[in-house]
C-alpha cells in the first residue's frame, strides 16, 4: 500500500468501526489483574470474522490496534506475529487499518506511565515497526493520551494507580511527549497522519455557582490539546504543568503539530460530566445537544479538524443505541453544514465490552453492552442502521 497514491478519506467524512483491545492494569482482590479485552470478547480466535463484520457494514478504515505487551514479550525483543496476522485480516476484509500502539496498558517490564524509560521504550518499538512494516498512513499511536494519564496517575485506577495532582501532571507529559515523538517518527518515514482518538469530557455547570469549577475542569482536560498542538496554557491551570521538569516541556514544544491529523472526540453520554444540582433527566437529543455545543467551544480554541473517534450507548440501555447513533449523526451534519471541518464518525466498539461500568475497576467480566454485535456475535438493530447511515 503506498500511502502517496491513495486519496484521503478524511477528506470527506468517514464511518468506521473500534475494536475494543483496552489492557491495564487494575487491581483485583489485593493483586495486580491485567486487563485482557481481545481474549475476553473472544476476538484473538475471532479475528477475520470480527473483521468480516465490520466489513460488511460499509466500513473502509477500522480503529486497530495490537497490544505493546504481546509485541514486545522482553525489553527490546519483539513479536511481530500478532501484527503480521491482524494486518493480514485487515487486507482479508479489504480494510485500511488506524493503527494503534497502546491502549491503556504497557508491557510487564514497565512500572507505569510516571517512569519515563517507557518512553524511551516506547520510540524504540515505534522505530522497530516503521522498519518492519512500511504502508501504512493512517495512526493513533496512543488511545486516550489524557485519560491514560488521568486514570492512572490521578484517579489511581489504572497502573500507576497514583492519586494526585503532580503525578498527574508528569504522567500527562510523558504521555504527551510519546505520542508526538512516535508521530514524528512516522511523519520522517511517510506521509503519515495522525487521526486522534481523545475522551471528550464535558463538564456542565447547573447552576451559574458552579461556572468557574466546570470552566477549570474543562481547562485542565484540555491541556492534553495545549499540550499537542502548542496552544497556549489558560492562566489559571497553567501551574498544574509545574511539577513536569523544563526538559519535557522543551521537547513537547518542539515536537507539536498542527498539521496532517484529524483530532478525536470521544463522546459517549458518561462523557457528559453534571457539576451542581441534581441531574436533569436528559434525553438523548438533550445530551447529544450538549455534545455539539461542547465541540463548537473546543474547535472555537483549536480550529481544527475533528471526527468522533468513540461513541456508543455507554451508561445508557441498549434500547437507546438507535436514537443516539442517528442524533450524533445528525449533530455532526448539522456542525458540518455551519462549516465546521466534522470529519467522520466511529462506533466503539464493534462488539460488547467488559467492565466499563466501573471503568474496569472491578474486573468480573460483567457485559458492557454496547457493542453494534452482542457477545455472541449477533447484531443489534444498531448495527443495521449504522450500514445505513455509511452506504447513503
Amino acid at each position: 500500500m503506498d500511502g502517496d497514491d491513495l486519496l484521503n478519506p478524511f477528506e470527506g467524512f468517514v464511518w468506521s468501526i473500534g475494536e475494543e483491545g483496552s489492557d491495564p492494569v487494575v487491581t483485583r482482590d489485593g493483586v495486580d489483574f491485567r486487563h485482557d479485552q481481545f481474549a475476553q470478547s473472544g476476538h484473538d480466535v475471532h479475528q477475520d470474522e470480527d473483521l468480516g463484520s465490520i466489513s460488511d457494514l460499509g466500513v473502509e478504515l477500522v480503529r486497530y490496534g495490537t497490544p505493546w505487551r504481546l509485541a514486545e514479550p522482553e525489553p527490546g525483543t519483539y513479536d511481530w506475529q500478532h501484527w503480521d496476522q491482524a494486518f493480514a485480516a485487515c487486507d482479508a476484509a479489504e480494510l485500511e487499518p488506524i493503527v494503534e500502539f497502546l491502549h491503556f496498558g504497557l508491557p510487564d517490564h514497565y512500572s507505569g506511565f510516571l517512569d519515563p524509560a517507557w518512553v524511551d521504550g516506547f520510540c524504540r518499538y515505534v522505530d522497530a515497526f516503521i522498519a518492519r512494516y512500511p504502508g501504512h498512513r493512517f495512526f493513533t499511536p496512543i488511545n486516550e493520551p489524557g485519560v491514560t494519564a488521568r486514570f492512572s496517575a490521578r484517579l489511581g485506577f489504572w497502573n500507576d494507580r497514583r492519586s494526585s495532582k503532580e503525578d498527574h501532571a508528569v504522567a500527562l507529559a510523558n504521555v504527551v511527549l510519546a505520542n508526538l515523538e512516535a508521530l514524528a517518527r512516522l511523519r520522517s518515514d511517510r506521509d503519515a497522519w495522525w487521526i486522534g482518538a481523545e475522551g471528550f469530557d464535558m463538564p456542565i455547570a447547573l447552576n451559574d455557582d458552579d461556572q468557574n469549577r466546570a470552566a477549570r475542569r474543562r481547562a485542565v482536560h484540555w491541556l492534553v490539546w495545549d499540550l499537542h498542538f502548542g496552544t497556549e496554557v489558560p492562566a489559571d491551570v497553567a501551574e498544574y504543568l509545574d511539577p513536569v521538569s523544563d526538559a519535557v516541556r522543551s521537547r513537547i514544544a518542539e515536537l507539536t503539530i498542527t498539521d496532517k491529523l484529524v483530532a478525536g472526540l470521544d463522546a459517549y453520554p458518561v462523557s457528559i460530566d453534571p457539576i451542581g444540582d441534581e441531574v436533569p433527566d436528559w434525553t438523548v437529543q438533550d445530551r447529544i445537544d450538549i455534545v455539539m455545543a461542547e465541540i463548537r467551544r473546543w474547535h472555537e480554541r483549536y480550529g481544527q479538524p475533528f471526527w468522533i473517534a468513540e461513541t456508543s450507548n455507554l451508561s445508557l440501555p441498549v434500547s437507546d443505541q438507535v436514537p443516539w447513533l442517528h442524533a450524533m449523526a445528525a449533530g455532526l451534519s448539522g456542525l458540518a453544514a455551519d462549516g465546521l471541518p466534522a470529519r467522520g464518525l466511529c462506533w466503539y466498539s464493534r462488539g460488547d465490552q467488559f467492565d466499563w461500568q466501573t471503568a474496569l475497576t472491578n474486573p468480573v467480566g460483567a457485559v458492557t453492552e454496547v457493542g453494534l454485535f452482542d457477545v455472541d456475535r449477533q447484531p443489534r438493530p444498531v448495527a443495521q442502521a449504522f450500514r445505513n447511515l455509511a452506504t447513503s
